[in-house]
């Protein structure tokens, strides 16, 4: 029988590991959750999915200001407080001199919940480069399992509709987000991708490399030119970043791949190759898409011209569409398939996030949301350091902190171009908002 001299110590080591997965349990509840399949449509704009993902943003925030209160101390910095919370400016002034205030309060709540209160929850819970790397591979892991769900989707013939059959990979997002998995497994991607280019042990790069191959895939095989074109920039600008040689190596590597899974393999390929081909079809026979695309666009952008400081006001791009649309446009996209019957998606909203917010907030909500946006990113190009399990002490993981969260920054502002908020993976890019943040605003100064 084992006596108390024998009896195992918890030691200082698990007790750490104890704690630091108390704190950030809220934060990897809300990525972990992202997992349940939504039971509603991808909205576009200031649209609302109120998933159980949402619903553990919120429980973030309200532990994070439990935590705030109790602690008595200023959470924030001046900087900080002045980065994360510009866009509230733009956001209530267009609440306010909306012609229909009380249908835009609903969108104020949705601002504020994903570009200010979830950012600003996970920076503040998130106190070292340690954390930065759960978060970060938690991200990944999430990457994994949803773009494994959205491989078999494509093999068995179950996934989205996709030119008369079933074969979008969209994870466990349905038909109706189909920018869902997308979404998720470009994070993943530009994670492994800033953590391969670091500077840490060869095991974290090697672990890196083979979640990037594994994560190629899925990208693929979700048929989003948006995300393949806002992945292939910010991995462009991290093997910069990391210097000519390891740029080199990587981007070998990448091609292969690319060569051996679409080319060798013929997966998908065609359809592929279709898809790309498509990107540079604006006026020689552009597909539905395409037109319905930038026919919204143009539509958003005479709302502006229309009430060019302040626009229209939030969730009133669906109101104003018809009378600033040409006839161009059709009454809503085709979705079937990944277990949903066929149905017509309302188009409501232009499906770019800058003239979303023109159109929407006028030139004082673009301003004050980029602005804020690109306050980020220049800090997070600021500083380079490791993180990781043991950074501090020499031993990091192997990560580098500047080169996920400028790698993030780049693809969520590189995709604005082509897609805006709406469905469950909304709330994701809130968590990524606050991880860059946190880097941008605080870890930079702790290197």
């Amino acid at each position: 029988m084992a006596t108390a001299a024998t009896l195992p110590v918890v030691g200082p080591g698990a007790r750490d590991l104890l704690r630091r997965a108390g704190t950030l349990a809220p934060v990897l509840a809300v990525v972990a959750l992202l997992l349940v399949p939504g039971g509603g449509g991808a909205q576009g704009g200031t649209g609302g999915t109120g998933t159980v993902a949402d619903a553990a943003s919120g429980l973030l925030v309200l532990i994070c200001l439990v935590r705030v209160v109790r602690g008595g101390a200023r959470p924030l910095t001046r900087t900080a407080a002045v980065v994360l919370g510009l866009p509230v400016l733009g956001i209530c002034l267009a609440a306010i001199t909306s012609n229909d205030p009380a249908s835009s309060l609903p969108g104020v709540a949705r601002y504020v919940q994903v570009f200010v209160l979830v950012p600003a929850a996970v920076l503040l819970t998130v106190r070292d480069r340690r954390d930065f790397a759960v978060v970060a591979w938690a991200l990944v892991g999430l990457a994994l399992l949803q773009g494994a769900v959205g491989v078999a989707q494509y093999l068995t013939g179950t996934g989205a509709s996709y030119q008369g059959e079933d074969i979008r990979a969209v994870g466990t997002f349905g038909a109706t987000d189909v920018m869902g998995m997308a979404t998720v497994v470009s994070y993943g991607l530009v994670v492994v991708t800033g953590i391969a280019l670091g500077s840490g042990p060869g095991r974290a790069r090697t672990a890196a490399l083979v979640c990037a191959g594994l994560l190629f895939l899925p990208l693929v095989l979700s048929f989003s030119r948006g995300a393949w074109i806002a992945t292939a920039v910010a991995c462009a600008l991290q093997l910069l970043l990391a210097g000519a040689r390891r740029a080199v190596r990587v981007g070998l590597a990448a091609g292969a791949l690319g060569v051996v899974l679409v080319g060798g393999l013929g997966i998908g390929s065609d359809l592929v190759e279709e898809r790309v081909a498509s990107i540079t079809r604006v006026t020689a026979a552009p597909d539905q898409s395409v037109t319905d695309r930038y026919t919204m666009w143009a539509a958003a952008g005479e709302m502006w011209r229309a009430e060019p400081l302040t626009g229209v006001g939030l969730k009133g791009f669906p109101q104003y569409r018809d009378a600033h649309a040409s006839v161009a446009l059709s009454s809503g996209s085709d979705t079937a398939g990944a277990g949903a019957a066929f149905q017509r998606q309302p188009l409501l909203s232009p499906h770019n996030m800058y003239l979303l917010v023109l159109s929407e907030q006028g030139l004082v909500g673009l301003l004050a949301l980029a602005g804020s946006w690109a306050a980020l990113l220049v800090g997070a190009l600021r500083r380079r350091g490791g993180f990781g399990p043991g950074a501090g002490s020499g031993t990091g993981a192997g990560a580098d902190c500047a080169l996920v969260a400028t790698g993030l920054l780049v693809w969520q502002f590189t995709d604005f171009f082509y897609a805006d908020i709406g469905g469950p993976s909304t709330v994701l890019m809130s968590v990524v908002l606050g991880l860059a943040a946190w880097w941008s605003l605080v870890g930079a100064r702790r290197a």
